[in-house]
């Protein structure tokens, strides 16, 4: 007699508690964090920016424009991308190479090699949040899944109004490569 086959739900970890949860929530809603703020911080910069690069400001958007057009042709693909090669590693990796890519966006000395390094960033952020979303659900108990999504919303919220506000502090006071540097401590504790 064959034996019955496993179902999907019965395959999946049980959910998280405790420490483990806390601590699940706090990277995940880092890096989320972390992903909305770079869409927004650039964008109060892009004067400085441009000044820096000898451009004009409307050359400069494309630092702005490059990184969202990527990041929103990556998000139709990142369901495929986590069940090919796992959420947690999609997740782990888009990470670790947007991190990558913020140091060479902090490194770029042209135009162009900004905006390169900003459509590849962007191209690599597109997975995160889905994923995201994904890896909450999945390690939230049922009854706490609503919870959760009202977490990382309320963080998703925050980040479009901290990132212009920081942007033009971190221009002011440091210099606009910092804009890209700050993603990798931030990066390093999310991954």
């Amino acid at each position: 007699m064959p034996e019955p086959t496993q179902t999907a739900a019965s395959e999946e970890y049980p959910p998280l508690h405790g420490g483990k949860l806390l601590f699940l929530t706090a990277a995940i809603a880092t890096a989320s964090f972390m992903e909305i703020l770079d869409m927004t911080i650039v964008n109060v910069s892009v004067p400085a920016i441009s000044g820096s690069m000898g451009v004009s400001t409307s050359e400069g958007t494309w630092a702005v424009s490059s990184y969202m057009l990527a990041a929103a042709i990556m998000q139709p693909l990142t369901g495929w991308i986590g069940r090919r090669f796992g959420e947690v590693r999609t997740f782990i990796t888009s990470i670790i190479l947007f991190m990558c890519f913020s140091a060479l966006c902090g490194l770029a000395t042209s135009l162009p090699m900004l905006v390169g390094a900003r459509l590849i960033q962007g191209l690599v952020s597109g997975p995160m949040m889905s994923v995201a979303q994904a890896i909450l659900l999945r390690n939230y108990p049922i009854e706490k899944r609503g919870m959760a999504i009202a977490l990382w919303a309320m963080v998703i919220m925050i980040a479009p109004i901290f990132g212009p506000i920081m942007g033009g502090w971190i221009t002011d006071n440091l210099s606009w490569p910092w804009l890209f540097y700050i993603n990798l401590p931030v990066g390093a504790f999310a991954a």
